[in-house]
Protein backbone atom coordinates (compact mmCIF):
# COMPACT_ATOMS: atom_id res chain seq x y z
CA UNK A 1 0.00 0.00 0.00
CA UNK A 2 1.35 3.41 -0.97
CA UNK A 3 2.26 5.63 1.96
CA UNK A 4 1.18 9.25 2.35
CA UNK A 5 4.83 10.35 1.95
CA UNK A 6 5.06 8.50 -1.35
CA UNK A 7 1.84 10.15 -2.51
CA UNK A 8 3.17 13.62 -1.64
CA UNK A 9 6.43 12.81 -3.40
CA UNK A 10 4.58 12.00 -6.58
CA UNK A 11 2.50 15.15 -6.20
CA UNK A 12 5.61 17.36 -5.96
CA UNK A 13 7.18 15.60 -8.95
CA UNK A 14 4.04 16.22 -11.01
CA UNK A 15 4.00 19.89 -10.03
CA UNK A 16 7.74 20.29 -10.73
CA UNK A 17 7.33 18.69 -14.14
CA UNK A 18 5.18 21.64 -15.24
CA UNK A 19 6.83 24.54 -13.44
CA UNK A 20 5.51 27.44 -15.53
CA UNK A 21 1.97 26.12 -15.64
CA UNK A 22 1.97 25.46 -11.89
CA UNK A 23 3.42 28.92 -11.19
CA UNK A 24 0.81 30.72 -13.29
CA UNK A 25 -2.00 28.71 -11.71
CA UNK A 26 -0.77 29.42 -8.18
CA UNK A 27 -0.25 33.08 -9.04
CA UNK A 28 -3.92 33.36 -10.04
CA UNK A 29 -5.07 31.92 -6.72
CA UNK A 30 -2.63 34.06 -4.71
CA UNK A 31 -3.75 37.16 -6.57
CA UNK A 32 -7.41 36.37 -5.90
CA UNK A 33 -6.83 35.84 -2.17
CA UNK A 34 -4.68 38.96 -1.89
CA UNK A 35 -7.27 41.03 -3.77
CA UNK A 36 -10.05 39.83 -1.50
CA UNK A 37 -8.16 40.70 1.69
CA UNK A 38 -6.83 44.07 0.48
CA UNK A 39 -10.19 45.21 -0.91
CA UNK A 40 -12.05 44.32 2.30
CA UNK A 41 -9.21 45.85 4.35
CA UNK A 42 -9.53 49.05 2.35
CA UNK A 43 -13.25 49.30 3.15
CA UNK A 44 -12.57 48.63 6.83
CA UNK A 45 -9.91 51.34 6.79
CA UNK A 46 -12.48 53.88 5.66
CA UNK A 47 -14.94 52.63 8.29
CA UNK A 48 -12.50 52.82 11.20
CA UNK A 49 -11.20 56.22 10.06
CA UNK A 50 -14.69 57.73 9.98
CA UNK A 51 -15.61 56.09 13.26
CA UNK A 52 -12.53 57.58 14.90
CA UNK A 53 -13.38 61.00 13.48
CA UNK A 54 -16.85 60.88 15.03
CA UNK A 55 -15.38 59.66 18.33
CA UNK A 56 -13.14 62.73 18.37
CA UNK A 57 -16.30 64.81 18.16
CA UNK A 58 -18.09 62.96 20.96
CA UNK A 59 -20.05 59.78 21.61
CA UNK A 60 -23.83 59.65 21.18
CA UNK A 61 -24.14 63.42 20.76
CA UNK A 62 -27.20 65.21 19.40
CA UNK A 63 -26.76 68.85 18.39
CA UNK A 64 -29.93 70.92 18.30
CA UNK A 65 -29.76 74.42 16.81
CA UNK A 66 -32.10 77.40 16.61
CA UNK A 67 -34.85 76.76 14.08
CA UNK A 68 -37.79 78.18 12.19
CA UNK A 69 -41.43 77.21 12.47
CA UNK A 70 -43.35 76.98 9.17
CA UNK A 71 -46.79 78.59 9.14
CA UNK A 72 -48.07 75.49 7.33
CA UNK A 73 -46.54 72.07 7.95
CA UNK A 74 -44.07 71.01 5.28
CA UNK A 75 -44.29 74.42 3.59
CA UNK A 76 -41.27 76.74 3.65
CA UNK A 77 -43.32 79.93 3.66
CA UNK A 78 -44.11 82.27 6.54
CA UNK A 79 -41.29 80.81 8.66
CA UNK A 80 -41.13 82.08 12.24
CA UNK A 81 -37.70 81.85 13.87
CA UNK A 82 -37.15 80.77 17.46
CA UNK A 83 -34.07 80.60 19.67
CA UNK A 84 -33.17 77.91 22.16
CA UNK A 85 -32.81 79.29 25.67
CA UNK A 86 -31.56 78.32 29.11
CA UNK A 87 -35.13 77.37 29.99
CA UNK A 88 -35.10 74.78 27.20
CA UNK A 89 -31.81 73.44 28.55
CA UNK A 90 -33.13 73.03 32.10
CA UNK A 91 -36.30 71.31 30.87
CA UNK A 92 -34.28 68.93 28.68
CA UNK A 93 -32.01 68.04 31.60
CA UNK A 94 -35.05 66.86 33.56
CA UNK A 95 -36.04 64.33 30.88
CA UNK A 96 -35.61 60.66 31.73
CA UNK A 97 -34.58 59.94 28.13
CA UNK A 98 -31.58 62.29 28.33
CA UNK A 99 -28.50 61.48 30.42
CA UNK A 100 -26.61 64.75 29.88
CA UNK A 101 -27.17 68.11 28.18
CA UNK A 102 -24.98 71.15 27.76
CA UNK A 103 -25.44 74.67 26.34
CA UNK A 104 -23.35 76.46 23.76
CA UNK A 105 -23.12 80.10 22.70
CA UNK A 106 -20.82 80.63 19.74
CA UNK A 107 -19.42 84.03 18.82
CA UNK A 108 -16.75 84.44 16.12
CA UNK A 109 -16.87 88.25 15.98
CA UNK A 110 -14.88 88.86 19.19
CA UNK A 111 -11.25 89.93 19.34
CA UNK A 112 -8.68 88.22 21.58
CA UNK A 113 -5.35 89.73 22.63
CA UNK A 114 -2.42 88.47 24.68
CA UNK A 115 0.76 90.38 25.48
CA UNK A 116 2.46 88.59 22.55
CA UNK A 117 -0.17 88.36 19.81
CA UNK A 118 -3.80 88.78 18.83
CA UNK A 119 -6.37 86.75 16.91
CA UNK A 120 -10.08 86.31 16.31
CA UNK A 121 -11.16 82.84 17.45
CA UNK A 122 -14.49 81.19 18.16
CA UNK A 123 -15.51 82.10 21.69
CA UNK A 124 -17.76 79.41 23.15
CA UNK A 125 -19.89 79.93 26.25
CA UNK A 126 -20.65 76.64 27.97
CA UNK A 127 -20.62 74.86 31.34
CA UNK A 128 -18.96 71.99 33.21
CA UNK A 129 -20.98 69.28 31.42
CA UNK A 130 -19.60 70.22 28.00
CA UNK A 131 -16.41 68.21 28.45
CA UNK A 132 -18.42 65.04 29.22
CA UNK A 133 -20.82 65.42 26.29
CA UNK A 134 -18.15 66.46 23.79
CA UNK A 135 -14.59 65.20 23.42
CA UNK A 136 -12.47 67.92 25.08
CA UNK A 137 -8.98 66.49 25.81
CA UNK A 138 -7.52 69.00 28.27
CA UNK A 139 -3.73 68.62 28.35
CA UNK A 140 -2.87 71.48 30.72
CA UNK A 141 -4.84 72.78 33.69
CA UNK A 142 -8.57 72.04 33.79
CA UNK A 143 -11.86 72.67 32.05
CA UNK A 144 -14.64 74.98 33.27
CA UNK A 145 -16.30 73.75 36.48
CA UNK A 146 -19.58 74.56 38.20
CA UNK A 147 -18.00 77.20 40.47
CA UNK A 148 -16.79 79.09 37.43
CA UNK A 149 -20.36 79.19 36.15
CA UNK A 150 -22.00 80.00 39.51
CA UNK A 151 -19.59 82.85 40.25
CA UNK A 152 -19.40 84.15 36.66
CA UNK A 153 -15.63 83.92 36.74
CA UNK A 154 -13.50 85.52 34.04
CA UNK A 155 -11.64 82.34 33.10
CA UNK A 156 -10.92 80.73 29.74
CA UNK A 157 -9.82 77.39 28.29
CA UNK A 158 -8.05 77.75 24.94
CA UNK A 159 -7.86 75.38 21.97
CA UNK A 160 -4.50 74.18 20.69
CA UNK A 161 -4.19 76.49 17.67
CA UNK A 162 -5.46 79.54 19.54
CA UNK A 163 -2.97 78.80 22.34
CA UNK A 164 -0.12 78.62 19.83
CA UNK A 165 -1.22 81.88 18.20
CA UNK A 166 -1.64 83.84 21.43
CA UNK A 167 1.30 82.30 23.31
CA UNK A 168 3.88 81.30 20.68
CA UNK A 169 6.38 79.04 22.45
CA UNK A 170 5.41 80.42 25.87
CA UNK A 171 3.57 79.13 28.97
CA UNK A 172 -0.21 79.55 28.90
CA UNK A 173 -1.58 78.57 32.30
CA UNK A 174 -2.26 81.53 34.54
CA UNK A 175 -1.62 84.03 31.76
CA UNK A 176 -4.13 86.72 30.82
CA UNK A 177 -5.92 87.36 27.54
CA UNK A 178 -8.50 90.01 26.78
CA UNK A 179 -11.70 89.24 24.88
CA UNK A 180 -13.13 92.46 23.46
CA UNK A 181 -11.28 94.38 26.17
CA UNK A 182 -12.27 92.17 29.15
CA UNK A 183 -9.42 90.30 30.87
CA UNK A 184 -9.68 86.52 31.29
CA UNK A 185 -7.28 84.17 33.06
CA UNK A 186 -6.25 81.02 31.18
CA UNK A 187 -7.03 77.95 33.29
CA UNK A 188 -6.50 75.21 30.71
CA UNK A 189 -5.50 74.27 27.18
CA UNK A 190 -7.05 71.63 24.94
CA UNK A 191 -5.11 69.14 22.86
CA UNK A 192 -5.48 69.11 19.07
CA UNK A 193 -8.93 67.87 18.04
CA UNK A 194 -9.20 68.76 14.35
CA UNK A 195 -7.72 66.62 11.59
CA UNK A 196 -5.98 67.87 8.48
CA UNK A 197 -6.43 71.50 7.45
CA UNK A 198 -9.87 71.87 9.03
CA UNK A 199 -8.93 73.50 12.34
CA UNK A 200 -12.27 74.93 13.50
CA UNK A 201 -12.31 73.01 16.79
CA UNK A 202 -8.70 73.98 17.56
CA UNK A 203 -9.48 77.71 17.24
CA UNK A 204 -11.95 77.81 20.13
CA UNK A 205 -11.87 79.58 23.47
CA UNK A 206 -14.22 78.25 26.14
CA UNK A 207 -15.64 80.54 28.85
CA UNK A 208 -18.39 79.99 31.48
CA UNK A 209 -21.89 80.24 30.03
CA UNK A 210 -22.94 82.69 32.73
CA UNK A 211 -20.04 85.01 31.89
CA UNK A 212 -20.83 84.72 28.19
CA UNK A 213 -24.49 85.60 28.73
CA UNK A 214 -23.50 88.61 30.83
CA UNK A 215 -20.74 90.02 28.59
CA UNK A 216 -21.25 88.60 25.10
CA UNK A 217 -24.84 87.45 24.55
CA UNK A 218 -26.07 86.63 21.07
CA UNK A 219 -27.09 89.69 19.05
CA UNK A 220 -30.09 90.01 16.81
CA UNK A 221 -33.61 91.32 16.46
CA UNK A 222 -36.00 90.04 19.15
CA UNK A 223 -33.18 87.91 20.59
CA UNK A 224 -33.79 86.64 24.13
CA UNK A 225 -31.18 87.62 26.73
CA UNK A 226 -30.46 83.96 27.47
CA UNK A 227 -30.57 82.75 23.85
CA UNK A 228 -28.21 79.90 22.96
CA UNK A 229 -26.55 78.88 19.71
CA UNK A 230 -27.26 75.21 20.40
CA UNK A 231 -28.12 72.61 23.00
CA UNK A 232 -26.13 69.39 22.83
CA UNK A 233 -27.26 66.27 24.63
CA UNK A 234 -26.74 62.53 24.95
CA UNK A 235 -29.59 59.98 24.98
CA UNK A 236 -30.06 57.89 28.12
CA UNK A 237 -29.79 54.70 26.05
CA UNK A 238 -26.44 54.48 24.30
CA UNK A 239 -26.64 54.11 20.55
CA UNK A 240 -30.36 54.94 20.41
CA UNK A 241 -31.66 58.48 19.86
CA UNK A 242 -35.27 58.04 18.75
CA UNK A 243 -36.86 58.26 22.22
CA UNK A 244 -34.55 61.08 23.35
CA UNK A 245 -35.21 63.12 20.21
CA UNK A 246 -38.98 62.70 20.56
CA UNK A 247 -38.87 63.81 24.21
CA UNK A 248 -36.68 66.84 23.43
CA UNK A 249 -38.92 67.81 20.51
CA UNK A 250 -41.95 67.83 22.81
CA UNK A 251 -40.18 70.09 25.32
CA UNK A 252 -38.91 72.58 22.74
CA UNK A 253 -42.24 72.65 20.86
CA UNK A 254 -44.15 73.28 24.08
CA UNK A 255 -41.82 76.10 25.15
CA UNK A 256 -41.99 77.82 21.75
CA UNK A 257 -45.63 77.20 20.89
CA UNK A 258 -45.71 74.80 17.96
CA UNK A 259 -46.65 71.19 17.18
CA UNK A 260 -43.76 68.74 17.83
CA UNK A 261 -44.85 66.70 14.80
CA UNK A 262 -43.65 69.53 12.50
CA UNK A 263 -40.23 68.06 11.75
CA UNK A 264 -39.14 71.04 9.63
CA UNK A 265 -39.09 73.18 12.77
CA UNK A 266 -36.09 71.30 14.19
CA UNK A 267 -32.51 71.80 13.06
CA UNK A 268 -30.35 69.02 14.44
CA UNK A 269 -27.55 66.56 13.74
CA UNK A 270 -26.39 63.54 15.70
CA UNK A 271 -23.44 61.17 15.68
CA UNK A 272 -25.59 58.07 16.29
CA UNK A 273 -27.57 58.38 13.05
CA UNK A 274 -24.41 59.39 11.22
CA UNK A 275 -22.59 56.32 12.54
CA UNK A 276 -25.42 53.99 11.54
CA UNK A 277 -25.58 55.52 8.07
CA UNK A 278 -21.84 55.19 7.57
CA UNK A 279 -21.95 51.65 8.97
CA UNK A 280 -24.56 50.67 6.38
CA UNK A 281 -22.56 52.29 3.58
CA UNK A 282 -19.31 50.61 4.57
CA UNK A 283 -20.99 47.24 5.12
CA UNK A 284 -22.35 47.46 1.58
CA UNK A 285 -18.85 48.44 0.43
CA UNK A 286 -17.36 45.44 2.25
CA UNK A 287 -19.89 43.11 0.63
CA UNK A 288 -19.20 44.56 -2.81
CA UNK A 289 -15.42 44.55 -2.47
CA UNK A 290 -15.48 41.11 -0.88
CA UNK A 291 -17.68 39.86 -3.73
CA UNK A 292 -15.19 41.18 -6.27
CA UNK A 293 -12.40 39.42 -4.43
CA UNK A 294 -14.30 36.13 -4.20
CA UNK A 295 -15.12 36.27 -7.92
CA UNK A 296 -11.42 36.77 -8.63
CA UNK A 297 -10.64 33.86 -6.30
CA UNK A 298 -13.28 31.73 -8.02
CA UNK A 299 -11.71 32.38 -11.41
CA UNK A 300 -8.41 31.16 -10.02
CA UNK A 301 -10.11 28.01 -8.69
CA UNK A 302 -11.67 27.36 -12.11
CA UNK A 303 -8.19 27.71 -13.56
CA UNK A 304 -6.87 25.05 -11.20
CA UNK A 305 -9.70 22.65 -12.08
CA UNK A 306 -8.97 23.22 -15.76
CA UNK A 307 -5.24 22.66 -15.29
CA UNK A 308 -5.87 19.47 -13.30
CA UNK A 309 -8.20 18.14 -16.02
CA UNK A 310 -5.48 18.87 -18.59
CA UNK A 311 -3.01 17.08 -16.35
CA UNK A 312 -5.27 14.02 -16.18
CA UNK A 313 -5.52 14.00 -20.00
CA UNK A 314 -1.77 14.37 -20.45
CA UNK A 315 -1.01 11.60 -17.95
CA UNK A 316 -3.61 9.13 -19.16
CA UNK A 317 -1.02 6.55 -20.16
CA UNK A 318 0.80 6.96 -16.85
CA UNK A 319 -2.46 6.38 -14.99
CA UNK A 320 -3.19 3.31 -17.10
CA UNK A 321 0.30 1.88 -16.45
CA UNK A 322 0.00 2.44 -12.70
CA UNK A 323 -3.40 0.78 -12.61
CA UNK A 324 -2.09 -2.15 -14.67
CA UNK A 325 0.71 -2.56 -12.12
CA UNK A 326 -1.82 -2.73 -9.29
CA UNK A 327 -2.51 0.87 -8.26
CA UNK A 328 -5.97 1.19 -6.76
CA UNK A 329 -8.62 3.75 -7.60
CA UNK A 330 -8.10 5.17 -4.14
CA UNK A 331 -4.37 5.78 -4.65
CA UNK A 332 -5.00 7.49 -8.00
CA UNK A 333 -7.80 9.56 -6.45
CA UNK A 334 -5.59 10.49 -3.51
CA UNK A 335 -2.69 11.64 -5.67
CA UNK A 336 -4.71 13.96 -7.90
CA UNK A 337 -6.79 15.20 -4.97
CA UNK A 338 -3.69 16.22 -3.01
CA UNK A 339 -2.14 17.76 -6.09
CA UNK A 340 -5.13 20.10 -6.54
CA UNK A 341 -5.43 20.81 -2.82
CA UNK A 342 -1.71 21.51 -2.49
CA UNK A 343 -1.71 23.93 -5.41
CA UNK A 344 -4.66 25.78 -3.92
CA UNK A 345 -3.45 25.73 -0.32
CA UNK A 346 0.11 26.87 -0.96
CA UNK A 347 -0.93 29.62 -3.35
CA UNK A 348 -3.64 30.75 -0.91
CA UNK A 349 -1.16 30.91 1.96
CA UNK A 350 1.19 32.96 -0.22
CA UNK A 351 -1.68 35.33 -1.08
CA UNK A 352 -2.64 35.79 2.59
CA UNK A 353 0.97 36.33 3.64
CA UNK A 354 1.72 38.78 0.83
CA UNK A 355 -1.46 40.81 1.46
CA UNK A 356 -0.78 40.90 5.21
CA UNK A 357 2.77 42.12 4.54
CA UNK A 358 1.55 44.73 2.05
CA UNK A 359 -1.09 46.07 4.46
CA UNK A 360 1.43 46.06 7.30
CA UNK A 361 3.74 48.28 5.24
CA UNK A 362 0.84 50.65 4.47
CA UNK A 363 -0.04 50.75 8.18
CA UNK A 364 3.53 51.73 9.05
CA UNK A 365 3.79 54.37 6.33
CA UNK A 366 0.33 55.95 6.25
CA UNK A 367 -1.19 55.69 9.74
CA UNK A 368 -2.31 59.17 10.80
CA UNK A 369 -1.25 60.70 7.48
CA UNK A 370 -4.65 60.81 5.73
CA UNK A 371 -7.55 62.44 7.63
CA UNK A 372 -10.73 60.37 7.74
CA UNK A 373 -9.04 57.22 6.47
CA UNK A 374 -7.03 54.44 8.04
CA UNK A 375 -4.72 52.25 5.94
CA UNK A 376 -6.16 48.83 5.04
CA UNK A 377 -5.67 46.13 7.64
CA UNK A 378 -6.13 42.38 7.69
CA UNK A 379 -9.74 41.76 8.71
CA UNK A 380 -10.24 38.40 10.52
CA UNK A 381 -13.58 37.58 8.90
CA UNK A 382 -12.21 38.23 5.40
CA UNK A 383 -9.22 35.97 6.11
CA UNK A 384 -11.64 33.29 7.38
CA UNK A 385 -13.80 33.71 4.25
CA UNK A 386 -10.69 33.41 2.07
CA UNK A 387 -9.63 30.22 3.87
CA UNK A 388 -13.11 28.73 3.53
CA UNK A 389 -13.17 29.62 -0.17
CA UNK A 390 -9.74 28.04 -0.58
CA UNK A 391 -10.86 24.83 1.08
CA UNK A 392 -13.93 24.63 -1.17
CA UNK A 393 -11.84 25.51 -4.24
CA UNK A 394 -9.13 23.02 -3.30
CA UNK A 395 -11.61 20.18 -2.78
CA UNK A 396 -13.35 21.01 -6.06
CA UNK A 397 -10.04 21.36 -7.90
CA UNK A 398 -8.85 18.03 -6.52
CA UNK A 399 -11.89 15.78 -6.36
CA UNK A 400 -13.40 16.19 -9.81
CA UNK A 401 -10.21 15.69 -11.85
CA UNK A 402 -9.12 12.98 -9.41
CA UNK A 403 -12.37 11.09 -9.84
CA UNK A 404 -11.98 11.35 -13.62
CA UNK A 405 -8.49 9.90 -13.33
CA UNK A 406 -9.56 7.11 -10.96
CA UNK A 407 -12.38 6.00 -13.28
CA UNK A 408 -10.09 5.47 -16.26
CA UNK A 409 -9.94 1.90 -17.52
CA UNK A 410 -6.27 0.79 -17.58
CA UNK A 411 -6.57 -0.94 -20.99
CA UNK A 412 -8.25 2.11 -22.58
CA UNK A 413 -5.73 4.41 -20.86
CA UNK A 414 -2.76 2.43 -22.26
CA UNK A 415 -4.25 2.48 -25.76
CA UNK A 416 -4.21 6.33 -25.73
CA UNK A 417 -0.44 6.42 -25.53
CA UNK A 418 0.99 7.98 -28.68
Amino acid sequence: MQSFADTLGQVFKAIAANKLRSFLTMFGIAWGVGSLLVLVGLGEGFRSGQKRNLARFGNDVVLMFNGTIPAIANQHTGMRPYQLTMRDLEDIRRLADVRAATPEINRSDLYEVSQWANTSSHVMGTDATYSSVRNIPVIEGRFIDQKDVDERRLVAVVGSKTANLLFPGRPRLGETITIDGTAFRVIGTVDKISRGDYDYDDRKIYVPISTMLQLFPLKGENMAQDALSSIQYQPAQKGEVIAAKAAVHRVVAKNHGFDPSVKDAFQEWDTVTEMKMMGAIFTAMDVFLGGVGIVTLGLGAVGIINIMLVSVTERTSEIGLRKALGATKRSILTQFFWEGLLLTGVSGAIGIGASALFMGVLQALLTGKMPGWDPPRLVPWSAAAAMLSLVVSGVAAGLYPASKAAQLDPVEALRREN
